[in-house]
C-alpha cells in the first residue's frame, strides 16, 4: 500500500557550500572536516586534534615583532608607522610579552579560505583570563589565502603589571567558520590585501586613505 516517495518528501542529502547550507551559520566539528577534506578549507599543517565543537584551534608561531613608534603616527603617513622590531625567543624558546606591549606574532598554520567561506578568528577565555588580548581584528574574508594559503596575523597585548612568557607552538586562538553563498570578488583580488602573506607583515592602511 506504500507508494514510492515523492521528490518532495525524500531525504536530501546535504553539500557543503550550498545555499541551503549557508543558512545553518557557523560550521561545527564535522563541517569543518568535511570542508578540509573537499578543499574549501586550506589549513597547513592540519592536526585533526585541533577541531573544536565549532571552531578550528590555531597555534602560536615562531617569530614576533614588537611595535615600536617614536612619535604620532599619522594615518596617512607610512614614514610615522610603527618599526617592526624582531623579538628574539629566550633560551627556553618562550616569547615575552611586556605590559603594555603589543605584538605581532603569525599563526603556526597557513589558512585558505574559498569563496564560500568566511571566518572569525578570537582569542580564547584561558589568555583572556590571564589578562591577555590576542585579536584586534577578526574578520577573515571569503578567499582569504585561496592560492597558497597565508598566516594570520595576531596582535598580542598583555594588560597585566609584569610580563607574560607565551610559548610558540601553543594554541592560542580559535578560528570559526561560516559558510557563504559566494563573494562576486573575493578577498583576493582586492588590492592591498594580506591574502599571500606567510609573515608578518606592516600596515597597508597608507595605500587606501592617503600619502605613501
Amino acid at each position: 500500500m506504500f507508494s514510492l516517495m515523492t521528490q518532495q518528501n525524500r531525504p536530501q542529502r546535504r553539500r557543503f557550500g550550498t545555499r541551503r547550507d549557508s543558512r545553518r551559520g557557523v560550521l561545527n566539528d564535522h563541517e569543518i572536516r568535511r570542508a578540509h577534506k573537499a578543499g574549501e578549507l586550506h589549513v597547513d599543517p592540519f592536526d585533526p586534534g585541533l577541531v573544536r565543537p565549532a571552531a578550528l584551534s590555531l597555534r602560536l608561531g615562531n617569530e614576533a615583532f614588537s611595535l615600536a613608534t617614536d612619535g604620532p603616527v599619522d594615518i596617512a603617513d607610512r614614514s610615522t608607522y610603527p618599526e617592526l622590531r624582531p623579538k628574539a625567543l629566550d633560551e627556553q624558546g618562550r616569547l615575552r610579552v611586556e605590559p603594555g606591549e603589543v605584538v605581532l606574532a603569525p599563526t603556526l598554520e597557513r589558512i585558505g579560505l574559498s569563496a564560500r567561506l568566511a571566518g572569525l578568528v578570537d582569542g580564547t577565555s584561558d589568555y583572556a583570563r590571564l589578562g591577555i588580548s590576542v585579536v584586534l581584528c577578526g574578520q577573515v574574508s571569503p578567499g582569504f589565502g585561496k592560492e597558497n594559503g597565508a598566516v594570520l596575523t595576531l596582535e598580542i597585548v598583555s594588560h597585566l603589571r609584569h610580563a607574560v612568557l607565551l610559548h610558540p607552538g601553543a594554541r592560542i586562538c580559535n578560528l570559526m567558520l561560516f559558510s557563504s553563498s559566494g563573494s562576486e570578488r573575493p578577498y583576493g583580488e582586492m588590492p592591498h590585501n594580506y591574502s599571500s602573506d606567510h609573515r608578518v607583515a606592516p600596515s597597508r592602511l597608507a595605500d587606501h586613505v592617503g600619502r605613501r
